[in-house]
């Protein structure tokens, strides 16, 4: 694979990942949105489907890592470096890009539900949920949520672990299945159990921090809820950022070493 395949795979295959996945959780948190209060199930199975159209698609062009995680892994793993940079640079900006294709799809119900005095409080306003005070005097704005994680109870130590647990738990199911027959990632099969094992992590071990498990997945969006005109946004919590970057690249690391140490 030449480094502009591995650029514009990742590139195409996380922005679909972050399209499909952000998309979902607008549509279950914006007040406009026919699918408002869908709730968690249909999260966790929006980003497990989001997975899989991702893999498939970008695939045959990089490998489909499209997680610095897994990238790391691999590197520790193989002991090879040399696309590192790359893999990460593609996944940055595919996750930029598909965090604002969310904000143009849902454009009128972000502005719908930024300017509902129910929502975002002010003068008028008859109810302002506590959650909602909650995040903003945490630095959260009311549609974070739909770009980044963020955690239900604040405790650092258990929020990082959480995404380290649930990183494991991908990045070790990704390397046991191993790569395909013409070594770019993984086979049709290896899809489709990926996507089922972010579902899973979704449904067991998303509740505590919204499940990153993906660098680039949290700090691609993050950056962009920070340049987007919305109104009343709020903050974009960037006190809390650095657990889903930091978190699942230690799980990376760790998935990696117990790879080497059991199965190699």
């Amino acid at each position: 694979m030449s480094s502009s395949d591995i650029f514009i795979g990742e590139t195409i295959g996380t922005a679909i990942l972050i399209l499909l996945g952000g998309g979902v959780c607008a549509a279950v948190t914006l007040k406009a949105s026919k699918a408002r209060n869908a709730g968690w199930l249909a999260i966790a199975f929006g980003w497990g489907f989001a997975v899989l159209t991702a893999v498939y698609t970008s695939a045959p062009l990089s490998g489909a890592h499209l997680n610095p995680a897994v990238t790391l892994a691999l590197a520790i793993k193989d002991d090879d470096w040399s696309n590192v940079p790359v893999y990460w640079a593609g996944q940055l900006v595919g996750a930029a890009i598909g965090a604002a294709l969310v904000w143009v799809a849902y454009y009128g119900q972000f502005q719908a539900h930024l300017t509902d005095k129910e929502i975002v409080g002010g003068p008028g306003a008859e109810t302002t949920s506590a959650k909602a005070v909650e995040a903003r005097e945490k630095g959260a704005g009311p549609v974070l949520g739909i770009f980044s994680t963020g955690p239900e109870i604040r405790v650092v130590w258990q929020n990082l672990a959480t995404e380290i647990i649930g990183t494991v738990v991908l990045v070790l199911a990704i390397l046991t299945q191993g790569l395909n027959d013409s070594g770019k990632g993984l086979g049709t099969l290896g899809a489709l159990i990926t996507a089922l094992v972010v579902v899973s992590i979704g449904l067991s071990l998303g509740g505590p921090t919204g499940y990153a498990i993906n660098p680039a997945r949290d700090l691609g969006p993050r950056i962009v809820h920070a340049l987007l005109p919305l109104p009343n946004k709020g903050g974009s919590d960037w006190g809390y950022a650095w657990i889903p970057v930091v978190g699942p690249l230690i799980g990376g690391a760790i998935a990696a070493g117990i790879y080497n140490v059991a199965f190699a």
